[in-house]
């Protein structure tokens, strides 16, 4: 489930709902420390998802693997999506 900002911020940063079901699936969680969960791509989940779908598709989507998403911890529902556009730790999103 994801909130209407976090439905209305994917339309406008074009990241695709598979991306989203990506980061719930194999990104890595980090707590924000305010009731949020962030989820992030790392290396060690890229490959995980190499071995499940192969390279060709993750390649072809290479460009969404900066995306992450922020859920709440409480009810599990998507807060907001977005993309990483420094290559800095997940903390300063």
């Amino acid at each position: 489930m994801e909130t209407k900002h976090a439905h209305k911020r994917s339309q406008q940063r074009g990241i695709p709902p598979l991306v989203r079901i990506w980061l719930q699936d194999y990104g890595e969680e980090k707590f924000d420390g305010h009731g949020g969960i962030i989820r992030y791509f790392t290396a060690k989940c890229i490959r995980n998802m190499e071995k499940d779908f192969g390279r060709a598709p993750i390649r072809k989507l290479a460009e969404y693997m900066r995306c992450y998403l922020v859920e709440s911890s409480y009810s599990g529902s998507i807060i907001t999506v977005g993309k990483r556009y420094k290559n800095n730790s997940i903390r300063n999103v």
